[in-house]
């Protein structure tokens, strides 16, 4: 009897803490329980081979779960943590766009303008006279291409929500151009180069994931007058308090970047990659709005946790107004554009002003509104401005697409099935 007793206390002392964090959000407050998310996270490595991963989830400026798995070295000495540096990839698209909305209620750009009044090489664009969709999916045209001239102008809208016309070609003709007579081009040069190249369709016509948000790093540059990553640093970074995310990695921070592996499909196995890719960066002073960022786990996760709090971060420091935050909760796409989008794993989003937007109340346990974007080696942010949720899940692995299409929506939904118990 005493034995039971003893057990039932031992049990109660473990809740308490859990209780009183609870009464902090007053009556409807309640225990969460996130020991399926940890299962779930656990079994990653014997199911799917994931050397490490790491995990965060912030509500109400609150980390109310954490997880770290796995090592973050090789030689599996190093058990990943805090200081552990990532190639964040595509995670940059949500830090540029939130720069781009900080410019937008200024009143120094506007959603609607045209990118040509910013980057004036962007006043007269082409588009091919062929349907882009009869061509292979990575389809790039040559500037020899027969085209015609846009009926309407690239939009800012346009580029932030991936329906410019752009392709992901980093190597053109244009650019290939450029770099051969300059090849230390600066992000507004080879922006520029873009421009030369024929668009696949009419500006806000079609949904393809492009060079958009590049585009936008270049119209931030013109606008604030600050190169792309000083912006970031002087204008989200500095005020959130934030010093591991960078466009430019120390010697320091390089020696803590997280082993990189990639997906190989015919052994069914991650194999070390012996250096980090890094094709994005082509020139040294060439800023990819939509690929630039390093960092840690926790740096990163500010960020999401500042617009899930209505644009204000952990510190108290405002970086949007709310109204901007709530901008990202609407979908751009509609029609045949959110077909296009949906094409493979976004069933229940749409695409919205850099990110995707959770459209579909039937599908998933996240809210529709909820937002977000992941990166090409894994990483997967959530945003939740309306319970103030964030999510920051982080693994270092190329070409693992059932990451994308089996974890990441299984860990939102084991977050949300943490949350409501």
């Amino acid at each position: 009897m005493q034995r039971q007793e003893n057990k039932f206390h031992a049990r109660i002392r473990k809740l308490l803490p859990m209780w009183k964090w609870g009464r902090e959000y007053g009556k409807d407050a309640h225990i969460m329980n996130f020991h399926l998310l940890e299962q779930y996270l656990d079994s990653l490595e014997e199911e799917y081979g994931i050397p490490g991963l790491d995990m965060i989830v912030t509500k109400d400026h609150r980390e109310v779960f954490r997880r770290s798995v796995g090592f973050a070295d090789a030689q599996r000495t190093r058990p990943v943590s805090d200081r552990d540096f990532y190639m964040f990839y595509s995670c940059t698209k949500v830090v540029t766009m939130t720069a781009m909305m900080q410019l937008i209620e200024q009143g120094k750009a506007g959603l609607y303008d045209p990118v040509s009044r910013f980057l004036p090489e962007w006043a007269h664009m082409t588009v091919i006279n062929a349907d882009y969709k009869t061509r292979e999916f990575n389809f790039s045209p040559k500037l020899s291409e027969p085209s015609h001239y846009a009926r309407q102008q690239v939009r800012i809208i346009d580029c932030m929500s991936m329906m410019a016309g752009l392709t992901y070609d980093l190597h053109s003709e244009a650019i290939e151009e450029l770099l051969s007579k300059n090849p230390e081009a600066t992000t507004r040069e080879v922006v520029g180069a873009i421009a030369r190249m024929p668009l696949l369709f009419e500006p806000g016509t079609h949904y393809k994931y492009s060079l958009g948000h590049d585009v936008i790093a270049a119209v931030i540059e013109t606008v604030s007058g600050e190169r792309y990553s000083d912006y970031l640093k002087a204008h989200i970074f500095d005020p959130l308090g934030i010093t591991d995310l960078t466009c430019h990695p120390t010697e320091e921070q390089l020696a803590r970047l997280s082993a990189m592996y990639v997906f190989d499909p015919k052994s069914q196995k991650m194999k070390l990659m012996e250096k980090p890719d890094n094709s994005f960066a082509i020139t040294p002073n060439y800023e990819s709005g939509g690929a630039a960022l390093y960092g840690t786990m926790r740096a990163y996760a500010e960020v999401l946790d500042a617009l899930a709090n209505e644009g204000v971060g952990r510190n108290g420091v405002r970086i949007l107004k709310k109204e901007s935050v709530l901008m990202f909760t609407h979908s751009v796409t509609t029609g045949q554009a959110l077909q296009e989008f949906r094409v493979g794993r976004f069933l229940e989003y749409g695409y919205g002003l850099g990110v995707r937007v959770k459209t579909d109340s039937l599908l998933g346990h996240s809210p529709v509104g909820e937002f977000g974007w992941d990166g090409a080696a894994g990483g997967y942010g959530v945003v939740d401005p309306f319970q103030h949720v964030s999510i920051f899940y982080v693994e270092h692995i190329l070409n693992f697409f059932e990451g994308y299409s089996v974890i990441h929506p299984r860990v939102r939904d084991l977050v949300y099935k943490g949350l409501n118990r």
